[in-house]
């Protein structure tokens, strides 16, 4: 025998409890073996710092208590050039007020699609952790963030089937490399309607503004009613007129080309819609489109600002646990299988398909900014491991079950990856720690700041003088999640390198939650700062 059974011992609920607590850690100490070496992260300066870095990207007029005091007021004339085009044709119209949101990376360009998502996820992680954001003394400045999107939102969106989708173009735009308070570059707007849809970039406000409805329901009910009719009326536009948003603002491709179409986010909008509504027909859209939509047959491996269905289908699987939803669980588990498979590919427990995984142990999709990739996955898997707790279920994988303590833990290794855990031990956080990337792909903290020197910088000007500077940038924006590193582990601090070191505001967006996660665990005394950081495969 190579083992015995005891039948005869009778274990108090003391004695579980124990044996239960001493599974897990067995469990967490078991994945976490690729590194001999422990080290330990300040989360709650983490999530600081990733919530500081959004008012480096502001657009607008910068409000009395910014704290990125080497930003000033850009983009005060938004919306009056295409406003003062409109009123040359048809005098009733009015200009199109469409100052402020953010921009999205190192560029001055406003997109829309983006900013959207950006958002969408700042408030899902509220959602998830705002208890744990409030007790790091953060909620005001998350709620601050989510806000200063939603309000440009409600701006861009001028009639119910008319949403301003861009401001600028990134082909004028990356002609030039200037301070967003000096650029010169056109600042024409454009946007959707009945006539020239964006059911993608309609659907992923939509789902935005419905997740920021939920943010703000307690504390600003009346705005939260606002941003769910703006939601709705959204939905109702990019369902009705259906239609690829690059198809009609064709300045966007290139850029930030919709290539999963539109069907991934018109699901992401209307199951945001059902859990900030409680309405059974938004509910009833994301079942009877799950197949036609994709929704139960892509079986994916990424989530991001164009590719949405992983995020639906964990959504729609979490619904299982509700008794009132037992009549459709045909159809949700249909959505759970899709989910699974995305959450096992990160977690290399697929049979064929799996996430690849740097020597480091990070996951890797492509080459050009990883990070935000990694910062999805990150978050999703945590979501998704809160969810199992307190069900008390495992993920089902083709290579065996996984436990929620075992999906945190490699959530937490790809965190920890990204503040320094890794074989270059540098952070890939901004600002973060004693090593960081110093040469930013990005305007205006590559360019004395316009507080210290107000003298204008043309277009070309900064390229001439600033670009290809040796120097570390002027400016730091901290919080800023990078590209980050290659296949191999390597990485390149250059100004030049836009693959690896621009950061996106929808890379840092969803770290903000899993930060929150990380560091309410740390308070609770449910991490151990002598865990090793990086999980094995």
């Amino acid at each position: 025998m190579r083992g015995k059974e005891i039948n005869s011992v009778i274990y108090t609920m003391e004695d579980k409890k124990q044996s239960i607590v001493l599974q897990k850690w067995c469990v967490l100490l078991s994945i976490f073996a690729l590194f001999p070496f422990s080290q330990s992260f300040n989360y709650s300066d983490a999530l600081t710092k990733s919530l500081l870095y959004f008012e480096s990207q502001r657009s607008g007029r910068l409000p009395h208590n910014q704290r990125v005091i080497w930003r000033d007021h850009s983009g005060l004339n938004d919306g009056l050039e295409q406003g003062v085009r409109l009123s040359l044709i048809a005098f009733q119209h009015d200009p199109v007020d469409l100052v402020g949101g953010y921009y999205d990376a190192g560029d001055n360009v406003k997109f829309g699609l983006p900013m959207a998502f950006t958002i969408t996820m700042l408030s899902w992680g509220v959602i998830e952790y705002g208890k744990e954001i409030t007790d790091s003394g953060e909620y005001s400045h998350a709620l601050e963030s989510i806000k200063w999107g939603t309000d440009y939102f409600i701006k861009a969106h001028t009639h119910p089937n008319v949403f301003w989708a861009e401001v600028g173009d990134g082909f004028t735009d990356h002609y030039c490399w200037q301070r967003p308070e000096d650029m010169t570059t056109s600042r024409q707007a454009y946007k959707v309607d009945e006539k020239n849809p964006g059911s993608d970039i309609a659907g992923e406000t939509a789902a935005a503004m419905a997740a920021a409805a939920i943010v703000f329901r307690k504390t600003n009910p009346h705005y939260s009613g606002l941003l769910l009719d703006h939601a709705k009326q959204l939905f109702g536009f990019g369902d009705k007129y259906r239609g690829k948003y690059d198809e009609s603002i064709k300045v966007v491709k290139g850029h930030y080309t919709s290539w999963s179409g539109y069907m991934d986010e018109l699901l992401w909008a209307a199951i945001w819609l059902y859990k900030a509504t409680n309405n059974e027909d938004y509910l009833n859209y994301v079942l009877t489109n799950a197949q036609a939509f994709g929704g139960t047959t892509w079986s994916i491996t990424e989530f991001s600002w164009d590719v949405k269905y992983a995020g639906v289908q964990i959504i729609a699987s979490m619904l299982l646990k509700e008794a009132k939803h037992k009549k459709h669980e045909h159809t949700l588990k249909q959505y759970l299988s899709k989910a699974e498979y995305y959450m096992c590919s990160c977690l290399g427990k697929n049979k064929n398909t799996n996430v690849r995984r740097t020597p480091g142990g990070l996951l890797y999709i492509r080459q050009w900014n990883n990070m935000q990739y990694v910062s999805t996955s990150a978050f999703l898997l945590t979501v998704y491991s809160d969810h199992l707790q307190a069900t008390h279920q495992n993920l089902n994988c083709d290579k065996g079950q996984v436990g929620p303590e075992e999906m945190l833990a490699f959530a937490k290794s790809q965190v920890d990856y990204i503040l320094g855990s890794n074989p270059r031990g540098l952070s890939y956080l901004v600002g973060y720690g004693p090593n960081y990337p110093l040469r930013l792909h990005h305007r205006g903290a590559s360019i004395d700041s316009y507080k210290r020197n107000k003298g204008f910088i043309g277009c070309t000007q900064g390229y001439d003088n600033w670009y290809g500077r040796k120097d570390p940038n002027p400016n730091v924006v901290v919080g800023a999640l990078v590209g980050g590193p290659d296949g191999d582990d390597g990485f390149r601090d250059e100004r030049w390198n836009y693959m690896q070191t621009e950061a996106c505001t929808y890379n840092t967006a969803t770290l903000v939650g899993v930060f929150a996660k990380l560091h309410g665990l740390e308070g609770d005394g449910g991490l151990s700062p002598h865990q090793p950081q990086i999980a094995t495969s």
